[in-house]
């Protein structure tokens, strides 16, 4: 393994959604990720997810399961779970149970509505959480109904990224004092955090209730997606003055008076349906050769198709071949530290847990505890 990470040991409850999202992240970074199945659980090499991991097979309800996880987590840096609270307290692996087994475990719980509150024991899924939070709301044509935005803003922003954030803080802190802790990451409490810098403008009279009527929700003509001639879309947002001039005489309407008034929010309505008519005129790949790489602050609304191939995300690398799967690459960059290419989900299956802890132990040159695996 390569990367940061490189050396981090983390156990993964296998789960959906977040916290597969979160372990591949530490699993993009060179962290030794091990994800706890239950036996007989098929590999898909499609699920990105999934990559670059082994797989220890444990029915954590079968006599002595309990047992077995608490091995590894003896020897483990990282416990990252996402069922409802209390399960892991049932099965016997909650967190006081692994931290008296480890002392300097850092424990992530990934769930929905959290660990407590009157709705941590219901079910759920991202669009729910985000409701809970304001941010759903916000998102939407004005005068419809809002837009679910895929999971982003729950399960992976809201969720993965602040539970990925909650560990290394944890990890860090436990450099000073030797300890571990437990992180409660809930999605609304993580889609909340992503609308701060909305709850602020609210807060200054900036931001409105009214979705699909305030600068980047889509209310401003210099802030939106329009159709071209050939019904291929394009990206605008050219918010500051300079670029909106540049933006203006590029289309062809800095003679115009009528888009003057570039803050004037009451005729915003009027100048998309105007910037609308103008979008029309050309394919998006015209559109394209007059824009993109300028400082108009443009680019094409691209399919899950051509983002690959576009030259931009070609030259960084952004999208990587995976076993025949096109996938995003790891991210970020480092520049000493590069983590090493991806691997496909089931490639590096690992079903021997008594292994793990021998292989474990001599990278270590210290003790485990007898291995239960037998």
């Amino acid at each position: 393994m390569a990367g940061p990470l490189q050396g981090l040991r983390v156990i993964e409850m296998a789960g959906i959604g977040p916290g597969p999202f979160c372990a591949m992240l530490f699993a993009d970074m060179g962290a030794e990720v091990i994800r706890i199945t239950r036996p007989g659980t098929p590999v898909d090499p499609n699920d990105i997810l999934a990559r670059s991991r082994s797989t220890v097979a444990i029915d954590l309800r079968a006599e002595g399961a309990a047992r077995k996880v608490l091995d590894i987590v003896a020897s483990a840096d990282v416990l990252i779970e996402g069922f409802r609270p209390g399960v892991m307290e049932r099965l016997g692996l909650g967190p006081d149970a692994c931290l008296a087994r480890n002392p300097r475990l850092v424990y992530g719980r990934m769930t929905g509505w959290g660990q407590h509150g009157p709705l941590a024991q219901a079910a759920g899924h991202d669009i729910n959480y985000i409701a809970i939070s304001g941010a759903l709301h916000a998102i939407g044509r004005s005068g419809e109904a809002p837009v679910a935005p895929l999971n982003y803003v729950g399960d992976f922003g809201g969720g993965a990224m602040l539970l990925a954030v909650g560990v290394l803080s944890a990890l860090y802190e436990a450099q000073r004092s030797g300890r571990g802790q437990v992180i409660d990451a809930a999605m609304t409490d993580g889609a909340a955090l992503l609308s701060a810098m909305f709850y602020g403008f609210k807060a200054a009279g900036r931001w409105s209730n009214q979705r699909g009527e305030n600068l980047l929700d889509g209310g401003a003509h210099f802030y939106d997606t329009y159709a071209c001639a050939d019904g291929k879309f394009v990206a605008v947002g050219a918010i500051e003055p300079q670029f909106y001039a540049l933006l203006r005489e590029r289309c062809g309407i800095a003679d115009d008076p009528t888009f003057d008034a570039q803050m004037d929010a009451d005729r915003w309505p009027l100048l998309k349906l105007r910037m609308a008519d103008v979008f029309r005129t050309r394919t998006r790949d015209e559109w394209c050769l007059l824009l993109e790489g300028s400082d108009a602050c443009f680019a094409p609304v691209l399919d899950w198709d051509e983002a690959p191939a576009h030259a931009h995300n070609r030259a960084r690398g952004t999208f990587v071949d995976v076993a025949g799967v096109v996938q995003p690459a790891p991210a970020p960059r480092f520049s000493r530290t590069p983590p090493a290419p991806p691997v496909a989900a089931g490639s590096a299956a690992l079903e021997d847990g008594a292994a793990l802890l021998r292989r474990w132990a001599e990278s270590r040159r210290a003790s485990t505890p007898t291995p239960a695996f037998t």
